[in-house]
């Protein structure tokens, strides 16, 4: 059911379009005042707004401005006794949707409704589908962390260097590849992502430089590769810590000379690429196992960005947060809901394991289980996933351990765990916090067997 505001200092409009439009199967929601109206519009989903021009407190071109910084798609449909083509072409012009004088036509303002009522329903369903085929969105946030990447990706983009993007699993290295390639000059080409880690090694090959037809057993016909789909564009590779290393050497290769051989074919092609990629691994590391190509590291990592961990940046958690409510509630055609600023304190205490990804599954469930505002309460009972930590009575921790530097070794460990987690990992921050060396705290995360995953 379509849900209408009208607002209105005279009180007899208000109750006689009430009316009309409830007998047209409208929910009607009503205000005396600018004021009132923004505060109703803050809180609610309306389909369309109704709106006198001369009112007290705050007058209609104002509201119309104030609503628009708030809710771009809202249709304003201005009623004034007082209009003349000068006040209808500035509503018009501050984004009124139409302008009916007074008193109203009946005919003119069901339609008008009416129309409102579908223009908006069509600007929704619009925004939702344009959310859920384009997957560059806005990087959200005011950390430090997330400004200095903004900052570099504005500097690195117009270039043609290649970047690597390292981060834990959900932290958005994805988004931060596309918004290099949104804001590069290749930008009217292609961004072709290939997912290393989800390819069996013995078709990266083929699904990095194609095939021809009768090369294996199965190529029945001619495969073009993910470098010729990316001729001119962007080539995103995603999760390069797992492609074997056979395929590693060829994407050196093509990288090295711009041009690639397929699968059971002997010809030359020339590619004109960029790549980016991303990995959630210590390159070095698996250079140092021998798992990975030193010099295809050195040919990736031009430019090395970090994107940090929720975990890392709790201060964006709120803006997120936000956010992802206003989507999710568009999405599932839900009312309006919003946070608490105990909700959003709360949200700021997880452990953020999953990091971005993580948060968002959080705020859908909190938006089909919670009730137009979710408090406090509501993410202490449904934001965590993790399982319930066990709290031993003291008793029964002083009898299990016998001796008192075992029980010493226990408070220890606990505490260690509980600061790392509360840091999300960060060594160098938790040493500085509890005051001892980082070779120390290292030594004790060996010496306890403490391990990320594990949180």
């Amino acid at each position: 059911m379509p849900r209408i505001l009208i607002i209105d200092d005279e009180k007899a409009i208000r109750h006689t379009i009430k009316e009309i439009l409830e007998y047209e199967s409208y929910k009607v929601d009503e205000a005396a005042d600018g004021l009132a109206g923004l505060d109703l519009v803050k809180d609610n989903n309306y389909d369309a707004i109704l709106c006198d021009i001369k009112m007290p407190k705050l007058d209609g071109m104002e509201f119309l401005t104030k609503v628009r910084e708030h809710d771009d798609d809202v249709p304003v449909i201005m009623i004034s006794g007082h209009g003349n083509i000068e006040t209808a072409v500035e509503a018009t012009k501050k984004g009124a949707y139409d302008f009916i004088p007074k008193p109203p036509d009946l005919n003119r303002l069901l339609i008008t409704v009416r129309n409102a009522c579908d223009r908006n329903s069509l600007a929704i369903e619009t925004k939702v589908l344009k959310r859920k085929v384009t997957k560059t969105r806005e990087i959200i946030g005011d950390s430090p962390g997330i400004m200095k990447i903004k900052q570099t990706i504005e500097k690195v983009a117009p270039t043609d260097a290649r970047v690597l993007i390292t981060g834990e699993n959900g932290t958005g290295k994805e988004l931060v590849a596309r918004w290099i390639h949104e804001l590069s000059h290749r930008n009217a080409g292609p961004i072709i992502e290939v997912n290393c880690a989800a390819i069996p090694s013995e078709l990266i090959e083929s699904e990095l430089f194609g095939h021809e037809k009768g090369s294996f057993t199965s190529a029945y016909k001619q495969k073009i590769g993910k470098f010729e789909q990316a001729n001119g564009g962007t080539l995103f590779l995603d999760e390069i810590g797992d492609m074997s290393l056979s395929a590693q050497a060829k994407v050196l290769r093509a990288l090295q000379e711009n041009k690639i051989t397929r699968v059971g074919g002997d010809k030359d092609i020339l590619v004109d690429v960029r790549v980016v990629a991303a990995t959630n691994k210590d390159l070095v590391k698996e250079i140092e196992a021998n798992n990975f190509r030193m010099d295809l590291y050195h040919r990736l990592s031009v430019i090395i960005l970090h994107v940090p961990t929720l975990n890392q940046r709790a201060d964006d958690i709120p803006i997120l947060a936000d956010r992802f409510l206003a989507e999710i509630c568009e999405d599932h055609g839900s009312p309006k809901k919003s946070f608490s600023q105990g909700a959003l304190q709360e949200l700021k205490k997880i452990n953020w394991t999953g990091n971005i990804r993580e948060l968002r599954n959080v705020v859908e469930r909190l938006v089909i289980l919670s009730d137009t505002k979710i408090t406090e309460q509501d993410v202490i009972a449904y934001a965590s996933v993790t399982k319930p930590v066990v709290v031993e009575k003291p008793a029964s921790m002083y009898e299990k351990y016998e001796k008192f530097q075992d029980f010493k070794d226990f408070a220890e460990k606990m505490f260690i765990e509980h600061k790392l987690r509360k840091n999300g990992w960060n060594v160098a921050k938790t040493a500085q916090e509890i005051d001892i060396q980082r070779s120390h705290l290292y030594n004790k995360i060996e010496r306890y067997e403490l391990k990320r995953e594990a949180f």
